[in-house]
């Protein structure tokens, strides 16, 4: 006779119930329980950790999460819209409000956590929200759509806590066409897992999305306007700020009233005591997730959850598992910004060594943090490139190898990250979500014949849940597959299942030219979202191929910060301005006038390497003003903040110099007035030098041109930076006409055939063929393809517009730039600089003052 099987009750319908039950029914082959799950919501757990996306016309029930099978299982109920109001652990029964019952041998609480709301005077105005179901999600949706009816007008929202849930809720309102302000009470975002400088490089990121931030900032009270709604919100520093919608974002506690009047342990913070098998006092109760008091503290992650509900399946059938403690990285999930942290981000271990790369031109802050002896790899804050996060978090607690500073650097860390996926040992987590190894991914390629990312996701698991783990799952596949002799994908993304260069011809064939066209015909992305990879991609190519502005209708929304701005965000949130300044050539009354917009704005001036000048310190609302003065004076954009042609840095040459045999200032400005605005899959740079004492350091650039007695030498391939390479000769005494018709091909044979931001320098080894195969192609015209490289930069050069003075001429693109909506040309006199070697410069947080501080449209309470 069959033993009945006995019967678990998970009180809770989230994604730690949801993990519990796949585990069961995934181990329990025999059958010995039957799973009841009690969901307080009316619908199957979904993907909390995705809600942002709902505001991006994704479906709610496209958030569910793990098979539909699952629920149909004959030993599994879902119980929707059941409230668990009462446990009696002596009748072991739990009683729903509205009365129901159900008896069980054993319990699991996974009741999460519920959102916090401070004792602030008015936070139950209509208008103001908490951030943490669908159900909130969509309320705070509805509510803007009806304000923003009603008041014919952009909505004004805020949101009050800076950390992980606060910022995606403001990218959410972003979505909506709200503005929005980050109203953070500590000395800078994401205080809980990035440093004083991450926070900083991080509200550079935010403001360059049109975000408002006050750090520093405590909210006293929110008043209601006319109509009883919320209206403005009172600081205790005396500011206000008026707003038509608040989203509540300060943190969460656990719901344990069941524990609580049950009799159940609480831990001195909240949440239900468990030990290390996530076990209660009571032998036939169990916790697991947000609502669990393990080892003193409840974590708000979804990996220890997940790892916790793995724990009590593993002892329900009788294992001796425990819970391996908790993997706190986080990674940010917000379009545009790109923040990870992991390990001991703070270095509280005796002896830490912290290093720190800090670009803030790039916008880039990354630290490691070291064992004493420099070798042993603790944790990190990567702040505006986290690409080598899910190569190195896997690292923590092992040795880097070589020099760590090479995972910090732009072009090392490419490097040093991509070989990790190779070497990485097997028994290194990968997905920490769901407790993947690498030896796992390894296998499922070997040995269960999965032969892409999808199918390795499908068996493993690996990169199902928060997704921050692809890539490094991507590596891991491609050198799997590669060992075994099996032809490799080079898809751009999870979306398109194409490589950039096979992208770009489809595009160019096809003649589409909006993302969502594109994405519904070509990609694999039903909802048709795309991600921060191929938006910027497509961008690029359809800038390639188009004479459209970079702010055209999708297109604005595809951008990353600096072009959507057309400016550079500098590290204090303001902006600079470079104006082109083609091959170095200026005319003293072009001085003047950039002398005087640097004098009446207060911007900081700096020569450039590249024979530019460089306006730092401009505020959002400036830039077209400044802009229209440099373009009323015969300048135009210099492209500094675009992936395309920077500068064309040239000596003097023959004009001035008694070495130089050729005119290389009129060549080098005749080629950066061919390139510019030329995009690209990453920057370049060209230089030409009058002679071979190569004063413009043509070799160092992605296009060097040398004169010689007989022509120009024309070199390739040679990138400055952190990775220096020289470039190499492509062809040797070359008349004008035949060196710019050759460097056109081999430009536009570049942008054809690149990956996504490849310099020129690894292209040229990559490529089919190497330097010769470029050679073959651009001058033998080995492909047969050099009339349509002709042909495609004569588009671009009779297409040109400058963006600037096309920006000026539009009155829509114009009101992307201000930084108040009721105010958007009024200056802060509180804007803090002071004086360093003749110029002002941006204030540090150490030399500002108590007073409100005014950064890239962004007013700050600073607190010396």
């Amino acid at each position: 006779m069959t033993a009945r099987p006995l019967h678990l009750v998970v009180v809770g319908g989230g994604m730690v119930a949801q993990r519990l039950v796949e585990a069961m029914r995934d181990r329990d082959t025999a059958g010995a329980w039957r799973v009841t799950v009690l969901a307080e919501e009316p619908r199957a757990p979904y993907d909390r950790v995705a809600l942002t996306s709902y505001f991006s016309g994704r479906d709610p029930e496209d958030l569910a999460i793990g098979s539909p099978e699952l629920w149909d299982d004959p030993l599994v109920t879902l119980v929707r819209g059941a409230a668990v109001v009462e446990l009696d652990r002596a009748a072991r029964t739990v009683r729903a409000a509205d009365g129901r019952t159900w008896d069980y041998d054993q319990l699991v609480l996974a009741t999460g956590s519920r959102a916090v709301v401070p004792p602030i005077e008015g936070a139950d105005l209509p208008g103001v929200f908490v951030y943490r179901t669908v159900d909130d999600v969509a309320a705070l949706r509805g509510w803007v759509e009806e304000q923003s009816a009603r008041a014919g007008r952009p909505v004004r929202g805020a949101v009050i806590g800076g950390g992980l849930l606060g910022l995606e809720a403001a990218g959410a309102l972003q979505a909506l066409g709200t503005s929005s302000t980050v109203i953070q009470f500590g000395t800078h975002l994401m205080s809980a897992q990035v440093d004083l400088g991450g926070g900083e490089a991080l509200r550079r990121l935010i403001n360059g999305l049109g975000v408002a931030v006050r750090v520093s900032t405590a909210t006293t009270r929110m008043r209601p306007n006319r109509r009883g709604t919320v209206g403005r919100l009172d600081f205790a520093d005396g500011g206000r700020l008026d707003v038509d919608v608040v989203v509540v974002a300060t943190g969460v506690s656990p719901r344990d009233e069941l524990a609580r009047s049950s009799g159940l342990a609480i831990g001195a913070r909240g949440g239900v005591v468990v030990d290390e098998a996530c076990h209660t006092a009571d032998p036939a109760i169990w916790a697991a997730g947000e609502v669990a008091c393990i080892d003193g503290a409840c974590i708000g992650l979804v990996a220890p959850g997940y790892a916790m509900a793995e724990v009590v399946v593993d002892r329900l059938l009788g294992g001796s598992a425990v819970f391996p403690g908790a993997d706190t990285a986080t990674k940010l999930k917000l379009s545009g910004v790109d923040v990870a942290s992991f390990g001991d981000a703070f270095a509280t271990t005796p002896g830490a060594l912290e290093l720190v790369h800090s670009d803030p031109v790039a916008g880039i802050y990354k630290k490691l943090v070291l064992s004493d002896d420099a070798r042993t790899l603790l944790g990190g804050v990567l702040v505006g490139d986290a690409s080598a996060y899910s190569s190195l978090r896997p690292l923590v607690g092992r040795a880097l190898g070589g020099d760590p500073s090479a995972y910090l650097l732009p072009e090392g860390a490419a490097g040093a990250a991509a070989s990790l996926g190779g070497d990485l040992p097997d028994d290194a987590t990968v997905c920490s979500c769901n407790n993947v190894t690498a030896g796992t991914v390894r296998a499922a390629v070997t040995d269960h014949e999965c032969r892409d990312v999808a199918a390795v996701k499908a068996c493993t698991r690996a990169g199902t849940s928060c997704g921050s783990c692809v890539p490094l799952v991507k590596k891991l596949v491609v050198a799997e597959l590669a060992k075994a002799g099996i032809s490799v994908s080079n898809a751009l993304c999870e979306h398109f299942a194409l490589s950039r260069a096979q992208l770009f011809d489809v595009v160019r064939v096809t003649g589409l030219r909006t993302f969502s066209e594109i994405i519904r015909r070509h990609g694999t992305d039903a909802e048709g979202r795309g991600c921060d990879i191929c938006k910027p991609v497509l961008a690029s190519i359809l800038s390639s191929l188009d004479d459209g502005h970079v702010l055209d209708g999708e297109r604005a929304a595809l951008q990353d910060t600096n072009d959507h701005v057309m400016a550079n965000l500098q590290k204090d949130g303001s902006y600079s301005v470079v104006p082109r300044i083609p091959g170095g050539e200026v005319t003293p009354a072009g001085l003047l006038v950039i002398g005087q917009v640097a004098q009446d704005y207060g911007l900081y001036t700096k020569i450039t390497g590249g024979q530019r000048i460089d306006l730092f310190g401009a505020r959002l609302e400036q830039l077209p003003d400044i802009w229209r003065r440099l373009v009323d004076a015969g300048f135009e954009s210099g492209h500094a903040y675009g992936k395309s042609l920077r500068t064309v840095k040239s000596c003097v040459g023959s004009s001035w110099c008694r070495y130089g045999v050729q005119d290389s200032v009129a060549l080098a400005v005749q080629l950066e007035l061919r390139y510019r605005g030329l995009r690209s899959p990453h920057k370049f740079k060209l230089g030409v030098s009058g002679c071979a004492r190569e004063c413009a350091e043509a070799r160092s650039k992605d296009v060097g041109v040398v004169a010689t007695d007989n022509g120009w030498n024309l070199y390739v391939g040679g990138n400055g930076g952190f990775t220096p390479r020289h470039a190499r000769l492509l062809a040797e005494d070359l008349d004008t006409e035949t060196l710019v018709r050759t460097i056109d091909r081999f430009l536009m044979y570049y942008i054809r055939t690149a990956d996504r931001l490849q310099r020129t320098a690894p292209w040229v080894e990559e490529v089919e063929g190497g330097l010769e195969g470029v050679r073959a192609v651009v001058i033998d015209d080995s492909l047969g393809i050099v009339d349509d490289l002709d042909a495609a930069m004569a588009r671009h050069v009779d297409a040109y517009e400058d963006e600037w003075k096309a920006t000026l001429d539009d009155p829509v693109k114009l009101r992307r730039f201000a930084s108040f909506v009721n105010a958007p040309t009024t200056p802060d006199p509180s804007l803090a600089y002071v004086a360093e070697r003749g110029q002002v410069r941006p204030a540090t947080v150490a030399e500002r003052t108590d007073s409100a501080v005014l950064v890239a449209g962004t007013t700050l309470a600073v607190r010396s």
